[in-house]
């Protein structure tokens, strides 16, 4: 036990070197560019306080959409997706795996639950004893089930998932912002160095390196701050671009995408003008997130109802691909009763002068 103990604490330990590192290096390009290059260096007053008025507003928000991006919790299962004791009990004991699913599914009848496992089945943490929310896996490294899981940073030491995805993207953001303009900003002086019309100082040094550094980063930080952008056009996570979430129907990689400005709003919110803002403003809870239902649920229960009479004429398809997607305002999944009384609602109300009724069936997600 005390070995174990000890091990996993050193994991802990070493796991922060990579965060300590990236820290050391804003620190010097700090110290770099305010120092050596505006105050020993630039001869301009005004271009002076120019560059350092845009380098520190670029250096607070990276800084802080960084700590940010580290310091949030990821967000975990809630109590409602733990089996009950009794369930809990006969789960354990139980040894086939048809069995324990009867279990599961019996349990899940009452939560929010669109996606399955590659066979079919309801997805269970183990590890966790946790019935898996939609987009939600288990991470190895934190040893928790992350909600909206897109992947263990290690640059961050820390889980990026539903509560910090916004950050994530925000510092990939003022991390590029950062890097371009210490890089512009630097490369006249760079190439004045280089071809020696400065004279030699102690300051060469540091900006040679400086414009290095930022370049270097600059071209990383690029390729993967764009693919980040396409997965949230998607409305996608790292996890769901390599394997696509699977319904109940089959996987399919586009379930959660609702068009590209809505899926924006999933990270962002509403409200513009918090989207340059470190502060959470994602919709939703992270349980259940609002879902394109292209094709019929075969477990979907239908519910029958009679529309007043339709025109002479007219006529009805029950086609099983016509479907009425989740608001994007209603984070949570309907529920049947909910989601049919709001149908009743949006329906036409039609008259015919036969008096004619006819029943239409509608899919709800049970």
């Amino acid at each position: 036990m005390a070995p174990t103990h000890v091990l996993r604490c050193c994991q802990r330990g070493l796991a922060w070197i990579p965060v300590i590192f990236i820290a050391l290096v804003v620190c010097w390009s700090y110290y770099a560019y305010v120092v050596e290059l505006c105050l020993f260096t630039i001869p301009s007053p005004i271009e002076k306080a120019i560059y350092l008025a845009v380098f520190h507003v670029s250096f607070i928000m990276f800084v802080w959409s960084y700590w940010k991006t580290i310091f949030t919790r990821p967000a975990t299962p809630s109590k409602e997706f733990c089996l009950p004791k009794s369930e809990k009990e006969q789960y354990e004991k139980e040894q086939r795996p048809e069995t324990q699913q009867e279990i599961l599914k019996r349990v899940a009848t009452s939560l929010p639950l669109y996606t399955r496992t590659g066979a079919g089945a309801i997805r269970y943490c183990d590890r966790c004893q946790v019935i898996k929310p939609d987009r939600c896996h288990h991470c190895s490294a934190c040893d928790m089930c992350v909600l909206k899981m897109d992947h263990h940073c290690p640059w961050v030491n820390n889980c990026v998932g539903f509560s910090n995805y916004k950050f994530f993207i925000l510092f990939l953001t003022y991390s590029l912002v950062y890097c371009l303009f210490i890089a512009a900003s630097v490369l006249q002086y760079f190439i004045k160095f280089w071809t020696s019309d400065l004279p030699e100082s102690h300051a060469k040094f540091h900006v040679l390196f400086l414009f290095f550094v930022a370049a270097m980063f600059c071209i990383s930080i690029l390729s993967l701050f764009t693919y980040h952008l396409w997965l949230v056009g998607k409305n996608r996570s790292t996890i769901e671009a390599f394997r696509a979430p699977v319904f109940r129907n089959g996987p399919d990689k586009n379930g959660f995408s609702l068009g590209f400005s809505k899926n924006i709003a999933q990270v962002f919110g509403d409200q513009k003008k918090y989207w340059l803002l470190p502060v959470f403003t994602s919709q939703g809870d992270g349980f259940s997130f609002p879902t394109r239902l292209v094709t019929v649920d075969p477990e979907q229960p239908t519910e029958s109802f009679q529309p007043a009479e339709l025109d002479k004429g007219s006529a009805v398809e029950g086609s099983a691909e016509q479907t009425t997607p989740l608001s994007e305002s209603q984070n949570r999944l309907l529920g049947n009763d909910y989601y049919a009384e709001e149908i009743h609602k949006e329906t036409d109300v039609l008259k015919s002068d036969e008096s004619e009724a006819i029943t239409i069936s509608i899919d709800s997600e049970s």
